[in-house]
C-alpha cells in the first residue's frame, strides 16, 4: 500500500525507444504510430504493463498521448501538464497543447502529402478513430489498424496483472448486483436493445458488486462484460482472479476467458448498446451496424450515489479528516527547512492506515513545495524531493480508498510566513470554493453552467487555472468517476446524489501553486417559503472536514456571507473532527478553527 519515491522518468531513455519504435515504423511502410496513455478498457488509470505512453516518452500524466512520426514527435497534452511535461520529456519530443490542437489538424501539417498512420485497435475508441476518419476525409491520411508497435521494442514489459476479486457487501453498495441488473436490463429492454458491452472496470465492479486490485490505487480488475435484456451477465476475466466470489456472482453470471469475448461479441444478436467514448475499435468492428451508440449504462446509475453509499462517503470522510488534521497539526509543529516532501507524504499515509477500513491511498499523493506546487498533478520522488523552506507554500492533495467510500482533499498550508500574493491568492481561490459551496442551482443544469461561479474571484484580479473545477468521485472506487463533472466541457446534468470535488486553485510556474479543495454531494435544495418560488433546485452538502488554513486568508478580502460561511464551516470541522483525533491535535484545532 504504501507509495513508492522512485524516479518517475527518465527523459535520457526516450530518444532511444524513439528510435527503435521509428524502426518498426519503416519495417511496417507507416509514417506514425498513435500511442495513447489507454489500455482495452479505456479507463483513465492504467496497469504498468499497459504504461506505454510513459515508457516511450517519460511523461507520467494521467492522460495525453503521443503521435509519433519519422520526423516528429508529438506528446499532446492538456493544460493540467503544460508544466510537468516540460520536466520529463527529451527535447526530441514536441510537446503539443491539447485540446487547443487537435490531432487530425497537427497531422495534416505534419503530413501534407498524405501517409499512413497507424494504431492499435485495442486501445483507441470507436469514437474517437470516427472523428478522426472524419477530420481526415480527403486529406490522403490513412489509418491502418496494426498489432502495437511499442510492444515490440518494449522488451521488459511487465506482467498484466492477476489480483484476487473480493465481494463488496451489500451494507456498503446498498443494492444487491441482481437488483442492478435487472433494473438496467429493463432500461435496455425498454430502449429496444438485446444487450450492453461493457468496458470500463468501474462500471462492472459497481454492477456485479465486486473490486479489485489490478489497478494501483483503484480497486477494479481488468475484464469485460455483456448484459442481457434478461439480467444475465457474460463476465470475460480470468477466472483465477474470481475463485473467492464465484458463490457471490450467482448463476446468472457466466464466467468466460477474456480470449473468447470477439467472437462473444460477433455472435450478438439484435442491437448492443455501447459507450462510443470507450469501446475498442475492435470490438466495435465487430458489432457492425448492430452498434448503438447508447451510452455506458452503469455510468449515470453508479454515479446517483443511494442512500447507503452516501451514508458510507460521509463516514470515511470523518476518519479521513481526522487523519488530514493530524498531519497538519504535526506539520504545523516542525520548524522550516527540517522536512521534506517525501517525509510529509509518508507521515499522512502512516496516520491513514491506522484506519482498519482502508484499503489503499486513492491516488498518489501529491505534496508539492514551493515551484513543485504549480505542477498541478506533482508526484514527488528521489530526484525531485524538496525541503519545505521558510516562505513557501504546501499544496497537500490525497485521499484514501476505504471499505464505505472514496475521499479524496486539498489543502495548502504555509511554511513560515507567506508572502501579500500568496496570500491574495489564496484568498481568491477561498472566494471560488466558497461561493460553490453555497450555490444553489435549477434542475437540469450540467457542469458547464455553473463551473465558472467557482473561478469569478480569480478572473475578476486576472487569474485563472487550468483544469476543471471539479471531477465525480466513486464509492470506494475511482477518485475521477464520470460522467459528471464541474466542467467547462461536460454537458452532463447534475444529480441528486452524485458526489464531485469542489477545487479552483491557482499555479504560478516557477513560484508557488494553491489549491483547496472538499468533496460535496448533490442534494434536493429545500423548498423557499417565498411565493416566488417556480423551480426544482439543488444545493451541496459538503462531506470533506479539515481546516483552511487562516494565515493565508486576507481577511479584509472577504465578504461577510464569506466569513460567515467560514466560520459555520469551522465550527462544524472543530465538532466532527475534534473528538476523533489526539490530544495534540485537538489543541491545534481549536486555534486552526477559530473564529475570523
Amino acid at each position: 500500500m504504501y507509495q513508492t519515491f522512485d524516479v518517475t522518468s527518465r527523459p535520457e531513455q526516450g530518444p532511444p525507444r524513439l528510435q527503435a519504435l521509428r524502426a518498426e515504423l519503416t519495417a511496417e511502410g507507416l509514417d506514425g504510430f498513435m500511442v495513447p496513455r489507454a489500455d482495452a478498457h479505456q479507463g483513465e488509470y492504467v496497469a504498468p504493463c499497459d504504461e506505454r505512453l510513459s515508457w516511450l516518452t517519460g511523461f507520467t500524466g494521467s492522460a495525453g498521448f503521443c503521435a509519433v512520426l519519422t520526423s516528429i514527435a508529438g506528446v499532446f497534452i492538456d493544460g493540467r501538464y503544460r508544466t510537468q511535461v516540460k520536466r520529463q520529456v527529451a527535447a526530441e519530443y514536441t510537446p503539443v497543447p491539447w485540446p487547443e490542437i487537435q490531432l487530425a489538424d497537427w497531422l495534416i501539417e505534419q503530413l501534407p502529402e498524405g501517409g499512413k498512420v497507424g494504431f492499435d485497435p485495442w486501445l483507441h475508441a470507436a469514437g474517437q478513430i470516427k472523428t478522426l476518419l472524419e477530420r481526415l476525409t480527403g486529406t490522403g491520411i490513412e489509418l491502418v489498424q496494426v498489432d502495437n508497435l511499442v510492444d515490440r521494442v518494449w522488451t521488459d514489459r511487465p506482467v498484466a496483472p492477476m489480483q484476487d476479486v473480493t465481494a463488496h457487501e451489500l451494507q456498503y453498495a446498498g443494492e444487491t448486483a441482481a437488483d442492478k441488473c435487472q433494473r438496467l436490463a429493463k432500461s435496455l429492454s425498454d430502449a429496444g436493445q438485446t444487450a450492453a458491452l461493457i468496458t470500463l472496470p468501474d462500471s462492472i465492479m459497481w454492477l456485479l458488486n465486486i473490486r479489485g486490485a489490478d489497478i494501483a490505487r483503484n480497486p477494479v480488475a481488468h475484464g469485460f462484460a455483456i448484459l442481457h435484456d434478461d439480467a444475465r451477465v457474460d463476465l470475460f476475466m480470468a477466472a483465477q482472479k474470481l475463485a473467492g466470489v464465484t458463490e457471490h456472482l450467482g448463476a446468472s453470471v457466466t464466467i468466460h476467458p477474456t480470449a473468447n469475448l470477439e467472437a462473444a461479441v460477433a455472435a450478438l444478436n439484435g442491437a448492443v448498446a455501447v459507450d462510443s467514448t470507450t469501446v475498442p475499435q475492435v470490438l466495435a468492428d465487430k458489432l457492425g451496424d448492430r452498434l448503438v451508440n447508447a451510452g455506458d449504462p452503469c455510468a449515470l446509475p453508479k454515479a446517483r450515489k443511494n442512500a447507503a453509499e452516501i451514508a458510507g462517503s460521509a463516514a470515511a470522510h470523518l476518519r479521513d479528516g481526522a487523519a488530514v488534521v493530524e498531519v497538519l497539526a504535526w506539520l504545523d509543529a516542525q520548524a522550516p527547512g527540517s522536512l521534506t516532501e517525501i517525509e510529509v507524504v509518508t507521515k499522512l499515509e502512516e496516520l491513514r492506515q491506522r484506519d482498519p477500513a482502508l484499503r489503499d491511498i486513492s491516488f498518489e499523493t501529491i505534496a508539492g513545495t514551493g515551484e513543485n506546487g504549480a505542477v498541478m498533478h506533482y508526484r514527488v520522488s528521489e530526484d525531485s524531493n524538496t525541503v519545505l523552506n521558510e516562505g513557501d507554500l504546501l499544496v497537500l492533495d490525497s485521499g484514501g480508498q476505504y471499505l464505505d467510500g472514496t475521499t479524496d482533499i486539498t489543502r495548502t498550508v504555509p511554511i513560515g510566513a507567506a508572502g501579500d500574493e500568496e496570500k491574495a491568492a489564496f484568498t481568491r481561490v477561498l472566494q471560488g470554493m466558497i461561493a460553490m459551496s453555497c450555490l444553489r442551482w435549477p434542475v437540469g443544469l450540467a457542469g458547464r453552467d455553473i463551473e465558472a461561479v467557482g473561478r469569478v474571484p480569480l478572473w475578476l484580479a486576472g487569474q485563472d487555472f487550468n483544469h476543471g473545477l471539479g471531477h465525480g468521485v466513486g464509492a470506494f472506487l475511482s477518485v475521477h468517476e464520470g460522467p459528471q463533472r464541474l466542467s467547462r466541457v461536460s454537458h452532463v446534468p447534475l444529480e441528486a446524489g452524485m458526489i464531485l470535488s469542489n477545487e479552483p486553485g491557482y499555479y504560478r510556474e516557477g513560484a508557488f501553486g494553491i489549491r483547496i479543495e472538499n468533496l460535496l454531494v448533490v442534494e434536493p435544495a429545500p423548498k423557499l417559503t417565498s411565493a416566488d418560488a417556480e423551480r426544482e433546485m439543488l444545493v451541496w452538502r459538503t462531506l470533506t472536514f479539515a481546516p483552511i488554513d487562516r494565515r493565508l486568508i486576507v481577511v479584509e478580502m472577504l465578504t461577510q456571507a464569506e466569513r460567515n460561511w467560514l466560520n459555520a464551516y469551522h465550527q462544524e470541522v472543530a465538532a466532527k473532527i475534534g473528538p476523533n483525533v489526539t490530544a495534540d491535535a485537538q489543541a491545534w484545532l481549536v486555534t486552526a478553527t477559530a473564529t475570523i
